[in-house]
């Protein structure tokens, strides 16, 4: 705390400490059980046996969701920062439970725990379904019985009922690697991991790399950048001109509407073109400024350094729609895209629509519904979609558009992976990291009820699956919820961080 009467030059000329907090679930535990609780802790509770196995149990579920953080999004969309006073708040209120009633009231712990103490945190819906589901496989009956099994191997368990020594001990046991079975994460989640550390050093290499006037024997960082520039130019898809659209897209009801989503290309196309124009101009200005012609600017500086490093300039991104890609992939997707949007205006509505290649998929999603509810005079409230998946690979084996509602092809699975014979979401194959998905039929219905037994896998843009919040309380990186036939409990595939992709990162 501030103290006027401490001399500062002391202080500058200190050591100063930090607390690191521990890393891994061994040393997460040891933390708790060395310095929260002690002998007269455990045995300050009316019904001590329930009250040191749940101590137990809720300390293995905050060292969980702290430890999951490490997996990026497959752990948490976002990285929230829970702390020992979550943990000390739930012992608290546990301890409540249990003296001021004769039956552990397992729902009020839940959403005491869950939705208050921890999901006080939480913002994004989906991290806190995650949350739900993995503090209620800690906290339940089961969890009182000597051996509940906290892991699918087994390695980590509830201990028998004893001292603190006793789980001191237990803990003292555990490797010191944990696996990803541990967070109930596919082996894949660790490949994921380390990919996403070594990207965090290329990219903080790359932030302190100084600049070079000639590299020996190849070329300056200027010819880099202006032959770069030349090759983006020319390659440069021209704008999307309304005019050249199919009439039959435009024509207007006895409301004097076009189709909802004739709306939803024509706003696309301003997206579009408003990139295009931003990025012809800049990379014309690129090539003055290095030649000398015009003043480099801040920005044209820093498109200067990303183009060098091949990454997305900034001042594109800021017109652009979200992507990981490197300078290079992002480009021929780009061409992509405006190719797709090209064919739908001058030949109509496809029979399969390309959902990743829209800057705003959320927006087409309305637009179906939207298109649904006119035709049938449904009031757009009550619908919502159903999901077919079809033996289609790919936009060419669909011949006709679906009567009601949309194909949609392009997508790919993070995290778990389609099982094609079975027609149902299984397990990823080890070291392949995502799948890509088959045709699905988006089909609205009204008032639509899923089966309990689907999982409902969300979709996002891109694979950081975080964005700024809406005011629906969802992520603008999320687009909808598609449902799958699972064989396996939805709970699985929760933990499993599966999710649907518009896009991937290279």
């Amino acid at each position: 705390m501030p103290a006027p009467y401490f001399p500062v030059s002391v202080l500058q000329n200190s050591v100063k400490l930090t607390v690191e907090p521990p890393r891994g679930m061994k040393a997460n535990l040891k933390r708790t059980y060395q310095g929260m609780i002690n002998q007269e802790y455990l045995d300050g509770c009316t019904k001590p046996e329930i009250w040191r196995k749940l101590l137990f149990s809720l300390s293995y579920f905050h060292a969980c969701i702290q430890e999951r953080r490490k997996f990026g999004p497959l752990g948490w969309n976002i990285r929230y920062e829970f702390n020992d006073s979550d943990l000390d708040t739930t012992f608290t209120m546990l301890r409540l439970f249990l003296d001021s009633q004769d039956d552990v009231p397992w729902d009020a712990c839940i959403f005491i725990f869950g939705h208050i103490n921890y999901g006080g945190r939480v913002t994004d819906d989906n991290d806190r379904r995650c949350l739900i589901t993995v503090l209620e496989k800690y906290c339940n009956v089961e969890a009182l019985k000597d051996g509940y099994k906290f892991s699918g191997s087994g390695v980590y368990y509830a201990p028998a009922d004893g001292s603190v020594d006793v789980y001191r001990d237990y803990i003292e046991s555990w490797p010191l690697n944990d696996s990803p079975e541990i967070f109930g994460l596919h082996e894949n989640a660790n490949i994921k991991f380390q990919e996403q550390e070594s990207m965090r050093i290329v990219d903080t290499i790359l932030s302190i790399q100084p600049r070079l006037a000639a590299v020996a024997g190849g070329l300056t960082a200027d010819e880099i950048v202006l032959e770069k520039a030349k090759e983006l130019l020319d390659s440069l898809p021209g704008l999307l001109v309304m005019s050249e659209g199919a009439k039959e897209l435009f024509v207007r009801n006895e409301q004097g509407l076009i189709p909802s989503l004739s709306t939803v290309l024509v706003q696309e196309m301003e997206k579009f073109n408003r990139l295009l124009k931003k990025m012809k101009q800049s990379l014309v200005d690129i090539d003055l400024a290095i030649q000398g012609f015009i003043v480099m600017s801040e920005e044209l500086d820093s498109m200067y350094l990303r183009i060098q490093n091949n990454q997305q300039p900034g001042n594109w991104t800021k017109v652009g729609y979200p992507s990981l890609k490197p300078l290079s992939s992002w480009f021929k997707d780009l061409v992509r895209r405006v190719a797709f949007m090209q064919d739908w205006l001058r030949n109509g509505n496809p029979a399969s629509y390309w959902l990743p290649g829209l800057f705003f998929p959320q927006g087409f999603m309305t637009g179906v519904l939207q298109t649904h509810a006119r035709t049938y005079r449904i009031a757009i409230d009550a619908l919502s979609f159903s999901f077919e998946f079809m033996d289609a690979e790919d936009a060419e084996q669909i011949a006709e558009a679906a009567e009601d509602g949309v194909y949609i092809h392009g997508l790919f699975m993070d995290g778990a992976r389609w099982d094609r014979e079975a027609g149902m979401i299984a397990d990823q194959w080890p070291t392949v990291m995502f799948d890509t998905l088959p045709v699905i039929h988006f089909k609205p219905q009204e008032d639509y009820k899923p089966e309990p037994e689907e999982y409902a896998a969300p979709l996002y843009k891109t694979s950081v699956r975080s964005g700024i919040l809406s005011t629906t309380g969802l992520s603008t990186n999320f687009v909808v919820h598609v449902h799958m036939p699972s064989r396996e409990a939805p709970a699985i595939w929760v933990q499993r961080g599966a999710a649907m992709l518009c896009m991937l990162n290279d």
